[in-house]
């Protein structure tokens, strides 16, 4: 089981990234996904989350309305849209994997996480 995000970058406040997150090992069809991010000094703090299905997302207030997350089955991959960046988006970006379809499931499973810096 394997997930990896990447996609994360240097980017100026205002600008745009797509972060990816790929799975391997197993099928993603089955689970909800959540990216979560660490900032230097900072607790991590959950992102945003999609279910199996992707019917059902939702987004911390602090992305909401410039975040947009989503995800290809066919290609295993789940997506984060990031727009309208600010500095305070800096961090490292992590997937992750929850046990079952819905993002009340537990987490059984992150991955590597991926950069993002903004510059003001």
């Amino acid at each position: 089981v394997q997930l990896q995000a990447s996609g994360g970058g240097l980017v100026q406040a205002g600008g745009s990234l797509r972060l990816s997150c790929a799975a391997s090992g197993f099928t993603l069809d089955y689970y909800a996904i959540s990216w979560f991010r660490q900032a230097p000094g900072k607790e991590r703090e959950g992102v945003s989350c999609i279910s199996s299905s992707g019917g059902i997302t939702s987004y911390a207030d602090s992305v909401k309305g410039r975040f947009t997350i989503s995800r290809d089955n066919a290609k295993n991959t789940v997506y984060l849209q990031m727009n309208s960046l600010k500095p305070e988006d800096t961090a490292v970006y992590y997937c992750a994997k929850r046990s079952g379809s819905s993002c009340l499931y537990e987490y059984d499973y992150w991955g590597q996480g991926t950069l993002v810096t903004v510059s003001s």
